[in-house]
């Protein structure tokens, strides 16, 4: 399977230098058509106006958290398949296993760069 990268992608994240360093690894990998949302509830309002082929969320936001953000996702008949990446400072197994029965797509842990950010891509939408 080959990317489209012109495929919007949408990454959520409450602090603006994360959504910031996310874009610019995205922009390394060619994508340029990427989406910001600061909190959970946004990001479900973008998902409803617009169709995007990625998610990218970090887990801990408020009011909503990227765990929300996800079952909110999973739970809506038009939103259910779009793949979805969870971004964390926190590795715990726990969170993992709540993330994986979410129905998250991958699991990326902070810190990470370009090459981590690919190899999660590729494993969720295909190869670029």
């Amino acid at each position: 399977m080959t990317v489209d990268k012109s495929m919007s992608i949408l990454i959520v994240d409450d602090y603006k230098t994360m959504l910031r360093i996310i874009r610019n690894l995205l922009k390394q990998l060619d994508f340029e058509n990427v989406d910001e949302a600061t909190d959970g509830s946004s990001a479900l309002q973008k998902m409803r106006e617009k169709t995007y082929g990625l998610v990218i969320s970090d887990w801990n936001m408020e009011p909503m958290t990227g765990l929300q953000l996800l079952r909110e996702v999973r739970a809506d008949q038009k939103l259910k398949d779009t793949p979805f990446i969870m971004i964390t400072a926190e590795s715990k197994k726990e969170n993992v296993v709540a993330a994986r029965e979410a129905g998250v797509s991958n699991y990326i842990v902070k810190p990470f760069n370009a090459e981590t950010l690919k190899g999660k891509l590729v494993s969720v939408v295909g190869q670029f």
